[in-house]
């Protein structure tokens, strides 16, 4: 009843909530996306999504749609497996920014070792930085990380803003430097909060450098300072700093996927996980 193609169209205009960007990802023109979404609204009989000039959101059935367009598309993908004789086996070396430990990724990696279990997956957690590094160095093979919203490379997830978020009961004195929670360099989130302070011309001080996310998160809910994190995955105990604080704007960060050079079966495994991702998207910016 449903093409998995128009089923792979859907998750990416749904996780990125735009056609540009879902066209960007499949390699498709935007048309062409959007006669897919067309097609499938059509043999649903229900409107997946509501759009304007400005923004695309899912509806209710658009919602419902999701469970359904990743559990065929996964029925798909053992099926073609199956008859195909392919099984992944190999070592496959993954890295996921930490921003990801509070999300649906875990679920996402134990369905991928329950259907790949011959491929031996090492997972690494750090700075989108620092697996950048490691991917370029050859010492992984496909990481998960953030990308400044005007870099280019990797395969992109979704799109989200960056914002400033701290303790409900923070207040800033705006007499005094900005308290500051920030990750060590090479830290995305750090590097943009510094520069938007600098260009407003706002002083600031670190209250606090930690490499781990749950370092961070503590001390901002202890009151310590501000961070800059992204909107969707905000925090348990933490909010957004109200506009009336006065701190300058962060932009949009991308969450893409980028792969290593090694080819083989160490490249197929690669793809079926980043497969196993983009399909599971939507759930990454969706916490516990």
């Amino acid at each position: 009843m449903y093409d998995p193609s128009q089923l792979r169209t859907f998750l990416a205009v749904a996780q990125t909530l735009s056609f540009t960007q879902a066209a960007r990802r499949l390699g498709l023109r935007q048309s062409t996306v959007s006669q897919h979404v067309r097609r499938l609204e059509e043999a649903t009989g229900r409107p997946l999504f509501t759009r304007d000039t400005h923004s695309v959101e899912l509806t209710e059935d658009g919602e419902a749609m999701l469970g359904f367009a990743r559990t065929i598309l996964q029925a798909h993908e053992r099926a073609s497996a199956f008859f195909t004789g392919t099984r992944l086996r190999g070592r496959l070396r993954f890295g996921a920014s930490e921003d990801f430990v509070v999300t649906r990724l875990p679920e996402i990696l134990q369905s991928f070792r329950s259907e790949h279990p011959e491929v031996d997956l090492e997972l690494t957690v750090e700075l989108s930085g620092t697996l950048n590094a490691r991917l370029e160095a050859g010492r992984l093979d496909l990481i998960l990380a953030k990308r400044r919203a005007d870099e280019t490379g990797g395969e992109l997830v979704w799109q989200d803003a960056l914002i400033w978020i701290g303790s409900p009961q923070l207040r800033l004195d705006p007499d005094r430097p900005v308290p500051l929670i920030v990750f060590p360099p090479p830290g995305i989130t750090r590097a943009r909060a510094l520069e938007a302070l600098e260009a407003q011309g706002r002083a600031w001080r670190i209250a606090c450098t930690s490499s781990s996310l749950s370092g961070n998160i503590a001390a901002a809910r202890a009151g310590l300072g501000v961070m800059a994190h992204t909107r969707g995955l905000v925090p348990p105990g933490l909010s957004r700093v109200p506009a009336r604080a006065g701190l300058p704007e962060l932009g949009e960060v991308d969450f893409v996927l980028r792969k290593g050079r090694r080819g083989g079966a160490t490249q197929r495994a690669a793809d079926a996980l980043a497969a196993a991702i983009l399909a599971g998207g939507d759930r990454l910016h969706r916490p516990h």
